[in-house]
């Protein structure tokens, strides 16, 4: 039997370091990110929740983004968001952001477009994040609650794109309280919370 030659056991050598790393890559990913699942559902009310006085009142629809940076659930939905920014932001659809209270940290790149909100009256009620409230051109509160339900968001699986599309219709929406099971941080403290994995 002919002996490999030096490039041939180089090269396997090289593929069993890379499926090595992809492993250990993997691993690390599934034990920061994929944890166990919580059966706690979270509850939104939005009955305290109001605009700021300079954003109160008609105009534009307005979508306002509540987020921790702290939050690993924070990543499931960002590429959605921006998606959502590339295609309402034309339609006239405002996106504002608020950040938790004593949290530091910074959107990424492709959400710049989102204008921070200091405080807004009732968000301290807020029972978890990432969470959405969404007020239609007459100032009215249409939605609060989750972008969706599960694990990850994306265009498929939201309450989102539906209920701008009501509203950019002319339509009435009234979802300002929801029960959802998801993948959520609680707004009070870190603990994380999310729904049981089949």
């Amino acid at each position: 039997m002919p002996r490999p030659s030096p490039k041939t056991l180089l090269a396997t050598l090289l593929a069993l370091v890379w499926l090595g790393g992809m492993l250990l890559a993997f691993w690390w990913f599934e034990a920061r990110y994929l944890r166990p699942f919580d059966e706690r559902a979270a509850l939104f009310s939005g009955a305290e929740l109001r605009l700021p006085a300079e954003l109160a009142g008609p105009g534009a629809i307005r979508l306002v983004h509540f987020w921790d940076p702290a939050c690993p659930c924070n990543v499931g939905n960002q590429q959605h968001l921006a998606e959502l920014v590339t295609r309402y932001a034309p339609r006239g659809v405002e996106f504002h952001a608020v950040q938790k209270p004593g949290s530091q940290g910074r959107l990424p790149a492709e959400l710049a477009a989102l204008k921070p909100i200091a405080a807004l009256p009732g968000s301290a009620a807020l029972p978890a994040s990432p969470a959405v409230a969404i007020w239609d051109a007459q100032g009215q509160l249409a939605y609060f609650g989750p972008y969706s339900e599960g694990l990850t968001c994306n265009s498929s699986n939201s309450f989102i794109e539906p209920i701008l599309e009501a509203l950019a219709a002319g339509r009435t929406v009234d979802a300002s309280n929801t029960l959802a099971v998801g993948c959520f941080c609680d707004w009070a403290d870190q603990r994380l919370t999310r729904p049981e994995q089949p």
